[in-house]
């Protein structure tokens, strides 16, 4: 298991910016005070959904900048197609003003 610290202050509130964690690419997401942590990773292509930082729109979601597939970023859902399969999400722990995502 391999667990990251990201200052709160990094990710402003309705949106969404992308990390390295290990060997992974994650995405960290600012829902209303809420953090989440998905993988960066669009299940239709493989490309990367953010590169550095992104609006979420209709409150949680990140779109896929190829072909405009959408995912929750509360549960990794895709919500628009050409995406039909969810991504990965993360546990994520917020301790004080710092966020804590665990990726094995």
């Amino acid at each position: 298991m391999i667990k990251t610290k990201i200052k709160k202050s990094e990710i402003k509130e309705g949106k969404a910016k992308s990390f390295t964690l290990g060997d992974e690419k994650i995405v960290i997401s600012n829902v209303s005070g809420e953090y989440f942590a998905v993988s960066d990773v669009c299940s239709h292509d493989d490309g990367e959904l953010v590169s550095g930082e992104c609006d979420l729109v209709e409150n949680c979601q990140i779109v896929c900048p190829r072909h405009g597939a959408r995912f929750d970023v509360k549960t990794g859902k895709a919500t628009r197609m050409p995406a039909i399969a969810p991504i990965a999400t993360f546990k994520v722990n917020v301790v004080g003003d710092e966020i804590e995502v665990e990726a094995t």
